[in-house]
């Protein structure tokens, strides 16, 4: 039995364990050797033996190819070592006749292991050799990767095709090497899927690089795998929609994945390699019914094992409909289980018949995927050597892992990752928005729970998913940095780094972290506010215009600014970076920064033009606007950016989803016999909301035109302690709206006493009166904790007066994770629950604990909201539960698990947030203590807002309340 009690995020010992994680290498020899390759005395010479496997012939000549590519010199290739001189790299397993020559004992320690290798520099190794760098694998894959170090350690990346990663031009190129030797991969298998290829990668192929196939064929595979070996992964499940020929189609694709030795798989929706989407005639092969079909069907698996029996292969095991349905043929779960129990049966005896009759011995995955994980619960049995592959809810919380007796299976288990998705509540295959902090969170967790046969991650069309894509497969390889998330920070900077030069790399870097920080609020595809599958209509965003200093606004702005530092990137990086710096950064922010403007400019425009103002249009224009910047900036990728070289990759409307459409603005101007108005923020008559000094102090007004003319105003207060941003201004036809920012001076109140004032803004003999009313609350001295302000009290979790432990478990804070960049999360994870059966209040409150200390001036019932990340229990022996109380009173359990597609669901991982709530009837004024109270593993608080019946709708992110 194991249960994992080592935390995946930061803990006590996460400083250990990341220094452990980053520098896990063996290391035999304290000094490096310097190794010139490229220099005016000497021009390095690459060697492998020709006996050997194909692929170290593609890694040796893209070595070389790589080596031109930095110093300008295109190293020879030699099969025959005699014919080498001065400098050579020696490239082979260790079981390479080239490598066995050299006698070596270092060797020795990659007998046996996994796609591991050794770098090590030989002075001498033949008299007309002076040194020899040795890349050796422990079997062909490694081999590969040890070149690929070599070819990142000369600069350049796994990007420098896939996003034109031009390497920085080095005329001299030495290295200093020190005896390495690689560890084992975390995971076995590592590697993509590609998929909904429709609008990219497919017509891409078939259009621009590809013509002579038509199609994704040999010539884009090979691309394709040599990034995966790049990448240090080692898998791919093919492209398999309509639009694409199935990978056994064309002989070529199985050619190139033999030489470069890539695993192929099929997804959960394509068993034993058959694509059915292409490959099944109904109209001549009858239905794909395994009850009233069985020869037929057995004869389609028969005939494609036939043909891969000799291939480096996955067999997907059980059936499901033609394409990503339920099977056919049963009506029920009961009568599913049998049937499916038969199938792996049959399936199994044409693998024993042709691959191997020792079945174990032959890779075989089961991927529990929507209504399959109900088959499964209901008491499937899937042989013990079949790999498990879970899923994830296509939105990058993993529905459950291995139990304790699944954990010691032998075909172990695995996960199905989404980084892109067609489907309900609504697609987002255009842009790659995916959290890496919640990648990280989530792939940490698999590795944790015995998740480490098989990782295959939905990526799409590959571009623009390039950083989801390296960030999934260096966990993959190396897990154990990433068990520190403050390592999240630098794994990007030092991916911008390699990518786009070291010079600008901290701040593309955080731009690019402010872009999935902003979109794991709302991902530019779900700003609509529609859904698909049904596919509804875009409506008004949640956002609120009105409150919270014009909410909607502020994301406008965060947008905003985010654009104004690319564009000004943009003009600083090299020259030579541009067509790079577009793809990985440029396209993806400013995209979602215009979308986003689309829909929240539209909204503008309708809601003030209910108001009468004027200023609609101006904001009918700016959504226009932005949506025809869309089609520019897409323009650009396809036809101008790297010489044409990616035209028809990038689509801005796939599927053609309402989202994507122009922005539809039907709307009149409420008429209003005055020529202008004043609204201040809240909207309530002409009184603005109250100010409080432990709170919000600062409110808008808006002065604005409700028909064409020009006007001049000015803006005066009843008192001193009134601040005004503006005296006075000008409204005209062009400008025909102002905003006027009000704050309190604060020394000039009584301390613990209100005060109320006015605001007149007048034009002629036009005015308007606004009232308002000020706070001056005063905190007790020494007192620690948040203040009540506005009627509500809103905290991040990670900011807590107390956190108690409970012997292992422990609230464990969390880095880039939630809305607030760091969450709290129940450790550590296990098999068995924390709290079995007793539930008792008083056995709650022993449980780890986070407290906050909170100040309410004023008696009102209360409601505590608590949003927490949407996350799964760990498997089926949890929920998703923890408790909360106030003070000494009871503890209220809460428990946020949703069960399959519900309405709940979907508002969940459209808005990355589960909420839960506990309500009081009474909370008198004073101090208050909120404590949380850990039940299940795994979850994960981000914030939690305090209702005193002072809040407004909102949407996201609320402004933290001030806390001492």
């Amino acid at each position: 039995m194991r249960i994992t009690n080592v935390p995946y995020s930061l803990g006590l010992s996460k400083i250990f364990i990341g220094m452990i994680a980053l520098f896990s290498v063996i290391f035999t020899n304290a000094g490096a050797m310097p190794f010139p390759m490229v220099t005016p005395q000497t021009k390095v010479a690459i060697v492998y033996d020709a006996g050997d496997h194909k692929l170290d012939s593609i890694a040796a000549n893209l070595l070389a190819q790589d080596i031109q590519r930095v110093s300008g010199y295109l190293p020879k290739v030699y099969t025959d070592v005699s014919k080498a001189g001065g400098n050579v790299i020696i490239i082979g397993t260790s079981q390479s006749k080239l490598v066995a020559a050299l006698n070596d004992k270092y060797f020795d320690q990659l007998n046996g292991k996994w796609e591991c290798y050794s770098l090590k520099v030989i002075a001498h190794p033949y008299k007309n050799i002076d040194n020899a760098l040795v890349i050796t694998g422990s079997d062909d894959r490694g081999t590969a990767y040890g070149v690929f170090d070599i070819s990142a350690r000369i600069g350049v990346t796994a990007w420098y095709w896939w996003a034109d990663a031009t390497p920085e031009h080095k005329a001299i190129l030495n290295l200093d090497i020190t005896n390495y030797t690689s560890q084992t991969p975390s995971v076995k298998y590592r590697g993509i899927f590609i998929n909904d290829e429709d609008w990219g990668l497919q017509p891409w192929a078939a259009k621009t690089f590809e013509p002579e196939t038509g199609d994704i064929g040999p010539k884009t595979y090979a691309k394709v795998f040599e990034l995966l070996l790049r990448l240090k992964a080692n898998l791919i499940w093919p492209a398999m929609h309509p639009s694409t020929k199935a990978f056994f189609h064309y002989p070529g694709n199985i050619k190139v994945a033999e030489d470069y030795q890539i695993v192929v798989g099929s997804s959960h929706a394509e068993p034993m390699l058959r694509n059915n989407v292409s490959e099944w005639d109904e109209k001549t092969m009858g239905p794909f019914n395994y009850i009233t079909n069985k020869q037929k069907v057995s004869s389609y698996w028969e005939s494609r094992v036939k043909e891969s029996r000799s291939n480096n292969v996955i067999y997907s095991m059980g059936m499901r409909g033609v394409h990503d349905s339920g099977i056919e043929g049963v009506k029920t779960i009961k009568e599913t289980v049998p049937l499916l129990e038969r199938i792996f049966a049959d399936q199994r005896d044409i693998l024993k018949k042709y691959v191997n009759p020792y079945i174990n011995k032959v890779p075989q995955a089961f991927t529990i995927y929507k209504e399959v994980l109900d088959v499964y619960d209901a008491g499937l049995k899937v042989p013990d050597d079949i790999t498990l592959v879970w899923p994830d809810d296509n939105y990058g919380y993993i529905q459950r892992l291995d139990d304790q007796q699944e954990a010691g299976r032998k075909g172990g288990s695995g996960v199905y990752y989404h980084t892109s998705y067609w489907g309900r509540p609504h697609d987002y295959i255009w842009l790659c928005s995916t959290s890496p902090g919640l990648m990280r969170e989530e792939m940490t967790k698999a590795y944790d729970m015995d998740a480490r046969n098989i990782w295959v991650l939905n990526v799409g069309d590959i571009k623009p998913a390039e950083y989801n894509i390296q960030f999934f497969m260096d966990m993959a390889y190396q897990v154990k940095p990433f068990y520190n998330s403050a390592y999240l920070k630098p794994h990007l900077k030092n991916w911008v780094s390699a990518n786009l030069g070291d010079k600008y790399a901290t701040p593309i870097a955080d731009v690019i972290e402010q872009y999935y920080q902003l979109a794991f609020e709302r991902k530019p595809e779900f700003m609509g506010w529609s859904q698909t599958e049904p596919t509804t209509q875009p409506k008004l965003t949640a956002y609120n215009h009105f409150n919270y200093g014009d909410q909607a606004q502020q994301r406008i702005d965060a947008y905003d600014n985010l654009e104004q530092s690319v564009k000004k990137l943009q003009l600083a990086v090299n020259p030579g970076k541009q067509d790079c710096f577009y793809q990985l950064v440029y396209y993806p922010v400013t995209a979602a920064s215009l979308m986003n403007k689309k829909f929240l400019y539209r909204d503008k425009a309708y809601l003030y033009a209910r108001q009468g103002r004027l200023t609609a249009r101006n904001y009918d224009s700016l959504s226009k606007a932005a949506y025809q910047r869309i089609i520019e900036a897409t323009d650009y990728y396809n036809n101008k950016l790297a010489a044409g070289k990616w035209s028809h990759i990038m689509s801005m409307q796939p599927r053609d989803l309402p989202v994507f459409k122009a922005p539809e603005l039907t709307y009149e101007i409420t008429k209003h016999p005055e020529a202008w108005l004043v609204s201040p923020e809240g909207g309530e008559a002409l009184t603005l909301p109250q100010f409080n000094r432990s709170g919000n102090n600062r409110h808008f007004v808006d002065i604005f035109l409700t028909r064409d003319t020009a006007l001049t105003y000015t803006v005066k207060s009843s008192a001193g302690w009134i601040k005004l941003s503006q005296s006075s201004g000008k409204l005209s036809s062009r400008g025909n709206q102002a905003r006027l920012w009000v704050d309190i001076n604060w020394s000039q109140l009584p301390a613990g006493k209100s005060a109320a004032g006015s605001i007149i803004v007048q034009s002629g003999n036009s005015a308007y009166t606004l009232t308002l009313k000020a706070a001056n609350n005063q905190v007790p001295a020494h007192y620690q904790g948040f203040v009540e302000a506005d009627g509500y009290v809103s905290i991040y979790a990670k900011n807590y007066q107390a956190n108690v432990k409970n012997g292992d478990s422990e609230w464990s804070a969390v880095d880039g994770l939630g809305r607030t960049e760091q969450a709290m999360e129940a450790l550590p994870l296990g098999f068995n629950p924390v709290v079995k059966s007793d539930m008792t209040d008083a056995a709650i409150k022993k449980q780890a604990a986070l407290s906050y200390n909170f100040l309410t001036f004023n008696s009102a019932p209360a409601e505590v909201k608590i949003y927490t990340i949407p996350t799964y229990p760990l498997n089926k022996n949890f929920e998703m539960r923890y408790a909360v109380s106030i003070d000494e009173g009871p503890a209220t359990v809460l428990n946020f698990k949703t069960i399959g597609r519900s309405e709940e669901w979907k508002q969940n991982v459209l808005s990355n947030s589960a909420v839960r709530s506990a309500k009081l009837p009474s909370l008198p004024a004073g101090k208050h203590v909120l404590h949380v109270y850990m039940i299940d593993p795994g979850v994960i608080i981000d914030r939690m807002v305090i209702d005193l019946g002072g809040l407004k709708p909102f949407y996201g992110l609320l402004p933290e309340n001030a806390h001492f």
